[in-house]
């Protein structure tokens, strides 16, 4: 009588090492790395307001009694409308940075 092969032990993967989440290689090309949704809208506001804003992004949070609490929770929630936000964030500081030089 032969014995059945016995199962052989599952070896656990090799331990790997924790990333190292101080160090930005990853986003150094990313220009909204560190930037929060607020500060992009409190920088937009600051520099069109609320009407000139609304002007650029077609959004009833931002012409319609607008304010930074209920524009942020609208754009949380609304992939197009943040990605406007971004764009139009960064199309202003690209032409700061221009008008800068």
């Amino acid at each position: 009588m032969q014995e059945p092969d016995a199962p052989t032990p599952v070896q656990p993967p090799p331990e790997t090492p924790a990333p190292d989440l101080t160090h930005t290689t990853q986003q150094k090309n990313n220009p909204l790395h560190g930037v929060t949704l607020e500060m992009m809208l409190r920088a937009l506001v600051t520099h069109f307001g609320w009407e000139g804003l609304a002007k650029q992004i077609p959004a009833r949070c931002f012409s319609s009694d607008p304010s930074m609490g209920s524009s942020l929770k609208f754009l949380r929630k609304t992939p197009w409308a943040r990605g406007k936000v971004e764009g139009l964030y960064l199309f202003m500081r690209r032409e700061h940075a221009r008008r800068s030089r």
